[in-house]
């Protein structure tokens, strides 16, 4: 999932980024209609990414930080980033940060201090004493890797041990030799970005595999599987297989623009506008899951919580659509907050995606209104959840993650949309959006 973490996404995606633009640009603005009436009986998913990396930062993100900020007790799962795919087996990602990093008590979330000679420490032990606290938070382990390792450790000779080893290491709870504590994690998310065609047989096979072990273990595991934002970008896939043996299809809605564009855009927009040349959105995205047979209630939109920038970005257009030189790697959200003060912010009317731009340098991101205006579509959508990408990009006071949960349980009402919707018919075909006065950065929860 990490556009920093473990490697950088887009080298996998954006040639095939180019040649689907065209596709989704040429569907139906809203394939599946207006969003269905939001029924407040049902529960819908706030999943979020944890990083081993968050604790190498000279400020680093501790589990204990979930309950601090009230993140746990919101939270229904959280996925732990990530399980190393290679050589035909899984392992440990990081041992370091996920069993050998003694905390004090001041950083423990059960306020204890770890034994050193404890044979698990570090984050994987944190978890655990956040699901003693929080019994129904379920945490799967999301494996990793490759694209290439994963097409090897998915042919038909190497599949059954491969996952062999995954279920055996995560969860039975084989850590290390002489190292065993199982019940940490409650299922698999797997995160092959992306398999070719010529994979797509072994990407089901591989999927029907880890179900029947994981069925094997214990009943209830879930599997979690993480996709690109359009099934073209995982061609051959046989989705309708797919989402009726995994229990969630989480969608990387991010990265729609980023530092491999010369020109500036948005990083996770909700609409696009008819007649734009850079049409791809969320909402064409989860249509076109839908159209390829993913149920609603399995599919979860995916929420960025970092930021990408640009500098040398001319004033047209307040910077928006404009040439200029990509900033290096993402930025978290926590230090985005600090520059999104007026006059600098923009706002699209359409899809309520903000932007910064101070005469030179542009930032696009997520704030707590566009969190809020794109989750309550998926509440008023009946999507199975959100997930987040990742928990360490938020404030201190989880400001994100509070709207997320706030549109979850009590979303905007689906007219809004409806407007939304009927009004981008009006707007001038092949026109920027407009732009507004600069708006605020912090929503009530």
């Amino acid at each position: 999932m990490a556009p920093r973490l473990l490697r950088c996404r887009f080298k996998n995606r954006c040639a095939l980024f180019a040649l689907i633009a065209a596709a989704l640009c040429a569907m139906p603005p809203c394939a599946h209609g207006l969003p269905y009436p939001h029924r407040r009986h049902e529960r819908r998913l706030l999943v979020g990414y944890f990083t081993s990396g968050g604790i190498y930062p000279s400020t680093p993100f501790f589990v204990k930080g979930l309950v601090a900020n009230g993140s746990a007790r919101r939270l229904d799962q959280i996925n732990y980033a990530a399980a190393s795919v290679s050589d035909g087996h899984c392992s440990l990602g990081d041992p370091l940060a996920d069993l050998l990093t003694t905390y004090s008590a001041q950083n423990s979330v059960d306020g204890e201090a770890d034994d050193p000679a404890a044979p698990v420490r570090g984050y994987f032990h944190q978890l655990q004493e956040l699901k003693r606290r929080f019994p129904r938070l379920r945490i799967l382990i999301s494996l990793e890797g490759r694209a290439r390792d994963f097409a090897a450790d998915a042919t038909p000779e190497n599949r059954s041990a491969f996952v062999a080893s995954c279920v055996d290491m995560y969860l039975r709870g084989h850590f290390m030799p002489g190292v065993t504590s199982p019940g940490l994690f409650d299922g698999v998310d797997i995160d092959w970005e992306s398999p070719r065609r010529s994979d797509a047989a072994n990407f089901l096979a591989l999927i029907q595999e880890f179900r029947r072990q994981m069925n094997a273990v214990r009943p209830g595991l879930r599997l979690s599987i993480a996709v690109d934002q359009s099934p073209d970008m995982l061609p051959g896939s046989d989705f309708k297989a797919i989402a009726r043996l995994a229990n969630e299809i989480g969608v990387m809605n991010y990265d729609y623009s980023g530092p491999w564009s010369p020109r500036t855009g948005f990083l996770a927009p909700l609409f696009s506008r008819s007649g734009w040349r850079y049409a791809p959105s969320i909402e064409r995205s989860i249509a076109s899951y839908e159209a390829a047979g993913v149920p609603r209630d399995k599919i979860l939109m995916g929420l960025p919580f970092y930021a990408y920038g640009w500098t040398g970005v001319n004033d047209s257009n307040n910077g928006l659509f404009q040439r200029g030189r990509a900033v290096r790697g993402d930025w978290p959200y926590r230090s985005i907050r600090s520059l999104a003060a007026p006059p600098y912010v923009f706002r699209d009317a359409l899809s309520q995606a903000p932007w910064i731009y101070n005469g030179q340098t542009f930032w696009t991101y997520e704030d707590p209104v566009s969190i809020r205006y794109k989750v309550s579509y998926a509440a008023n959508l009946r999507l199975g959840g959100v997930m987040i990408w990742e928990l360490s990009g938020d404030t201190a006071d989880a400001e994100l993650l509070r709207s997320a949960d706030r549109a979850l349980h009590h979303p905007l009402k689906k007219g809004v949309f409806a407007d939304a919707i009927a009004g981008r018919t009006r707007l001038t075909h092949n026109k920027p959006p407009s732009t507004g006065a600069s708006v605020a950065t912090t929503a009530s929860n």
